[in-house]
Formats: C-alpha cells, sequence, structure tokens
C-alpha cells in the first residue's frame, strides 16, 4: 500500500507545472507548460486540446482531443531551426498569414475592440518563439 502510494506522489511530481502559456485559437488551445524532469531537469510539454461536439442540442456530450509533444533542452536549437524554416517556406509560397477572427467569449464595445486590435497587430507578427531564449 505505501509503495503504490509513494508512486502516486512520484507522478504528481513528475507532473508539476512550473510555468505555463495558453495559446487560444478558435475551437483549439494550445498548452506550453514547463515540468521538471525525474532528474530536476526541464522541459517542454506541449499540449494540443481540440474541443469535440459530439450530438445535438440537449444530448450534445463535450469531449477534449488532445495530443501531447515533450521538447528537452537538448533538442530546442535543432527544433526552433527547424520551425523556422518550414514557417519560412510557407511565409515565402503564401505569403504573411492573414491574423484569423475568432468568435470572442466576452461581450465587448465593438469600439474598444477596433482599438484593441491595432495595438496588438506589431506583436501578431512576432513568433510566439520569440519570446524563448534558448
Amino acid at each position: 500500500m505505501e509503495v503504490e502510494k509513494r508512486k502516486i506522489e512520484l507522478e504528481k511530481k513528475d507532473n508539476e507545472i512550473i510555468y505555463s502559456k495558453s495559446i487560444k485559437a478558435g475551437k483549439r488551445i494550445y498548452y506550453l507548460d514547463v515540468k521538471k524532469s525525474r532528474n530536476d531537469d526541464l522541459f517542454l510539454a506541449i499540449t494540443e486540446s481540440k474541443k469535440k461536439i459530439n450530438g445535438f442540442d440537449q444530448d450534445a456530450q463535450v469531449t477534449y482531443e488532445k495530443h501531447k509533444i515533450f521538447l528537452y533542452k537538448e533538442d530546442f536549437n535543432k527544433f526552433v531551426e527547424g520551425l523556422e524554416d518550414v514557417i519560412g517556406f510557407i511565409k515565402k509560397e503564401q505569403g504573411e498569414a492573414v491574423p484569423r477572427e475568432y468568435p470572442s467569449t466576452e461581450d465587448t464595445n465593438p469600439s474598444e475592440s477596433s482599438s484593441d486590435e491595432t495595438a496588438e497587430e506589431p506583436e501578431a507578427k512576432k513568433s510566439f518563439f520569440d519570446k524563448f531564449k534558448f
């Protein structure tokens, strides 16, 4: 019994999130979680969570489909180089991305949202990986 308790405690410690950032994009949410391994090394867990609705009206059931990627610090540089390469290719082939407008879950004043959108435009051109110092 005590062995089981220790295993559960170790699993909880392994799953402890040190730092987290969520990115909402339509029906998807991306979670960037910094976690600590058993040997105290930090690593990045990237989770994509996609909302799925099965059924209609009152019979509708909401589930979330999740996919995870674990990225360890020894792979950061190669990962970022590869990501920049493929993003550069896409931009070269199709140009800069046009920001999508997702339905807001909050009620906002239209005049406020237009001023917010212009304030966010310069940051939208940055890659979200620009925030990380590898």
